[in-house]
């Protein structure tokens, strides 16, 4: 059955990938982004190739914005099936005690409020139809904090936490809620960590084939697709050669 599918941070690595992947599958879009122009080249690229697709441009820590744009939705839009709670990043890889406080409130205000926001938005909808599944993006960085880490690590642990939370608080519902917890991802993610250095970014996957935001993506589409009875509560995704956080075997 054809799904209503919103994507945040689709702009972008596993977002996009996502759009990509979830478009093949026959679902139709709802894709948000910062930038009004990546996401109008996006929607032409997917509706060229026949899918429907709605865009909305804005950042997911303006509450007041995200709202209003969701609510404009044409009406026979606005039950979503899928939720894909992407949008995120990480910023610096400083030791705790010489971090960014600017770096860490964008990270919180996003990776976790951003989050939070887009969850109270839609979910409401999906248990009054009581139907519905929210994907969130997570990180094995929310199961064990590494060097430079600190608040990231953090945002990700508080993913998990929320993740876990929303699956108890629905479990009288037939909503189904899964964390997806990638390792290595090879996409903008470093770049964006080390604020466009990108000799640095690229040394992150020196030695060791990484996964990419297709991997994720095809997971992603698995997990929405399982039977309803199904609910697959988490999904951790290594490369080949990386088996825990802090243990990456590279050549």
């Amino acid at each position: 059955m054809k799904k209503t599918v919103l994507i945040t941070g689709a702009t972008s690595g596993i977002g996009l990938a996502c759009a990509r992947k979830f478009a093949q599958n026959g679902d139709r879009l709802i894709l948000t982004g910062r930038s009004g122009q990546k996401l109008s080249d996006i929607c032409k690229e997917l509706s060229d190739e026949g899918a429907e697709v709605q865009t909305l441009t804005f950042d997911v820590r303006d509450r007041e914005e995200a709202k209003r744009l969701l609510s404009g939705l044409p009406k026979e839009w606005h039950d979503i099936d899928v939720l894909v709670n992407n949008a995120g990043l990480a910023l610096g890889l400083e030791p705790e005690q010489d971090g960014n406080l600017d770096d860490w409130e964008t990270m919180i205000d996003t990776n976790i409020k951003g989050l939070l926001t887009m969850t109270r938005l839609v979910v409401p909808g999906m248990v009054k139809r009581d139907r519905g599944h929210i994907i969130n993006i997570g990180s094995i960085a929310g199961d064990a904090a590494y060097a430079g880490g600190n608040v990231y690590c953090a945002t990700k642990a508080a993913v998990k936490a929320i993740t876990d939370g929303l699956r108890i608080d629905v479990a009288d519902t037939a909503l189904r809620v899964t964390n997806l917890k990638p390792g290595l991802v090879e996409t903008n993610f470093s770049n964006v960590r080390f604020h466009g250095d990108t000799d640095r970014a690229a040394k992150v996957y020196q030695g060791i084939k990484p996964l990419t935001g297709d991997d994720i993506a095809d997971v992603a589409v698995y997990v929405a697709n399982a039977p309803e009875h199904v609910q697959i509560a988490e999904v951790t995704i290594l490369a080949t050669h990386q088996a825990s956080v802090n243990v990456i075997k590279r050549k």
